[in-house]
């Protein structure tokens, strides 16, 4: 094992993340700054914002990038100092999940669009994130729409199915091609991959504990499931666009939402953080499409079957709710070579609905590969680890607490960065679990998502008009105030009485400074090689 630290390491100096503090009172910038602190430069696109931001380890700006749309949601900078980044535009009426994206840009380090694809129609949505290959081609995470009588057909069970039907996952490769669009050179989709105990007269039906490998089509764990003050919360940090005004009966069609995506150069092979299942799973990417679509083929004989899945082991009949070990996670990805724990999967665990009260982790496990380079697992038992080799969290527990967005990321000298997504807080500990580099975020946002339909209006609407005569004196639309709460002022007559006015969520403000995730650049990184890195550079 190449990552000599013990398991839950304690913490004697933490950031306080506490989830009622108020954004507004919350200082922002550089908070802290230690001996150990890993060098480098880091990367980050806020919820609300059409910019990315570089800083340095004294929270300094050196470089941003400027686009028209807020983040759909990741960013990445490129070996050839390039910025590859999410974007969501809005306009998609089929969709309009929490991570809505839709188009992928390439922007030089002058901020000059050099490429950008489209992946948003009726029929499918890129959203939360993609994968830059060491070919050039990207990984693209994306929704599919599949009507309620397909879901059905497939033996879902239909009083777990909404109107909207289905939105599974699918990950398509594409090559780009010119200044814009590209090639799709490779897919994969879970749709394939079913199995179901639910209705005997289907093909895919059979017993989901003697199939691991296969996606459970009436699972449903809860996970997308909000409390009305969480969806306040996810809409009032851009991430969710607001909620229609009927209830959908049944499942949620986001069944799935896989929150992320990486890949293994050396494994060939694809990790998903798949928020719905809270669990992380594995596929074989050493196959072709024809392959990835049955369960024969690939460089390990299973096509796009799951070659591994883990963290909530009854999704596949092999444990109990006891059993389970992460709750509504994000950001799954091995630890690259030459990093202490090189080979290790690392999770942001969220923490949502955890036993003994909601709190994050950040937690490494030692994936059961065998010499033939295979998932061990005994016949009828779950996927092993029994429990992560390391585990970051708070004495006091409830002091970190992301319950959406955020994620992690393993530095060269064997630190951690924590993104704490949704208080928009970075910080880096050692492997004893000690702080030593703290950073908040002072981007609000100069920019609205747009709403469903793309329209300008409302809480996600891209600027607030300018107020006009009878209007209300914020000068926020009707739309505006419903989600805000009324202006100003003593609430009047019987309607104040039983509807209150909706107060922002916890921590909530009306321009926050939520973070999906970040990155750290070394100072060495090829794509920052002659580039000038300096405060004035960034004016």
């Amino acid at each position: 094992m190449s990552h000599p630290v013990t398991w839950v390491a304690a913490t004697s100096a933490i950031v306080s993340v506490a989830y009622a503090a108020s954004a507004q009172e919350s200082p922002t910038g550089l908070q802290q700054r230690e001996r150990g602190a890993c060098a480098g430069y880091t990367l980050f696109s806020p919820l609300r914002s059409a910019k990315t931001y570089l800083i340095d380890m004294q929270g300094n700006v050196v470089h941003s990038w400027k686009s028209d749309a807020p983040p759909g949601q990741t960013v990445y900078l490129l070996d050839n100092g390039h910025l590859l980044r999410c974007e969501h535009t809005g306009g998609n009426r089929a969709f309009h999940g929490g991570g809505i994206g839709g188009r992928i840009r390439q922007f030089d380090w002058d901020g000059n669009v050099v490429w950008g694809f489209v992946y948003s129609n009726s029929k499918h949505c890129q959203h939360h994130d993609i994968e830059p290959l060491p070919n050039g081609n990207v990984l693209v995470l994306a929704w599919e729409s599949k009507t309620r009588a397909e879901a059905i057909a497939a033996g879902r069970d239909p009083e777990l199915t909404g109107r909207e039907g289905l939105w599974p996952d699918h990950i398509i490769e594409v090559k780009p091609s010119g200044s814009s669009g590209g090639t799709i050179v490779w897919e994969w989709h879970v749709w394939d991959h079913l199995i179901q105990d639910y209705d005997s007269t289907k093909a895919n039906y059979g017993k989901v504990a003697e199939h691991p490998e296969l996606i459970d089509i009436n699972y449903a764990g809860g996970g997308m499931r909000l409390s009305r003050e969480q969806r306040m919360r996810l809409e009032s940090l851009g991430y969710l666009p607001p909620s229609p005004n009927r209830r959908p009966r049944g499942g949620h069609a986001d069944w799935n939402h896989t929150n992320s995506i990486d890949y293994n150069a050396e494994l060939d092979q694809i990790i998903l953080s798949v928020l719905s299942f809270n669990e992380v799973w594995i596929i074989d990417h050493g196959t072709t499409t024809k392959e990835a679509a049955g369960h024969a083929g690939g460089k390990h004989g299973k096509g796009g079957d799951l070659l591994y899945r883990w963290g909530n082991p009854k999704t596949y009949r092999a444990g109990t709710p006891a059993d389970q070990q992460l709750f509504a996670q994000h950001d799954a990805r091995w630890i690259p070579p030459g990093h202490p724990g090189a080979g290790h999967v690392l999770i942001f665990n969220n923490g949502r609905g955890r036993p003994g009260g909601d709190h994050s982790s950040v937690d490494e496990i030692v994936l059961p590969l065998d010499a033939e380079g295979r998932y061990a697992r005994k016949p009828g038992t779950a996927f092993g680890p029994a429990r992560p080799v390391w585990s970051y969290t708070s004495p006091r527990q409830a002091d970190f607490f992301a319950g959406h967005i955020s994620g992690a990321q393993r530095l060269p000298n064997g630190n951690t960065l924590i993104c704490s997504g949704e208080q928009g807080q970075l910080f880096e500990v050692n492997a004893k679990g000690k702080t030593v580099w703290k950073y908040v975020s002072p981007f609000r946002g100069d920019i609205r998502p747009p709403g469903p339909g793309g329209r300008p209006d409302g809480p996600w609407g891209r600027f607030r008009p300018p107020p006009h005569e009878g209007a209300d004196p914020s000068g926020r639309t009707k739309r505006e105030r419903r989600f805000d709460g009324p202006p100003p002022g003593p609430p009047r007559g019987l309607g104040a009485m039983r509807h209150p006015p909706r107060r922002p969520p916890p921590g909530g403000h009306d321009r926050p400074n939520a973070l999906f995730r970040a990155t750290r650049l070394s100072p060495d990184s090829a794509g920052l090689e002659g580039k000038d890195l300096t405060q004035a550079a960034a004016r």
